[in-house]
């Protein structure tokens, strides 16, 4: 089995690769919400002390992210000025130096 061609730019992917810059921790200021995007297209969200209160799948297209929870529900965000702004809420990518 060959691999998929990567989307052209501007169409949206079927796994995330083209922007890994997407890829890592985000985190609300206060902690509270920690959502995880995984470079395979992947998202595990934990809230407070509920881990993994929401997982599902996410994908990029420039800097607007679509995501389908494992439950059916859909959300949306976009990354502005390297802050994720997804629905109300302002997350900020964790430092993983």
């Amino acid at each position: 089995m060959g691999q998929q061609p990567a989307a052209p730019a501007g169409e949206r992917a079927d796994v995330v690769g083209e922007r890994a810059d997407v890829v890592g921790m985000w985190v609300t200021a206060d902690g509270h919400i920690r959502q995880e995007l995984r470079a395979d297209g992947r998202y595990d969200e934990a809230r407070g002390n509920r881990p993994s209160a929401y997982t599902g799948r996410y994908t990029v297209t420039g800097d607007h992210l679509d995501y389908v929870d494992d439950t059916g529900f859909t959300a949306t965000g976009d990354i502005r000025d390297g802050v994720l702004f997804h629905e109300h809420l302002v997350l900020h990518k964790e430092d993983q130096a």
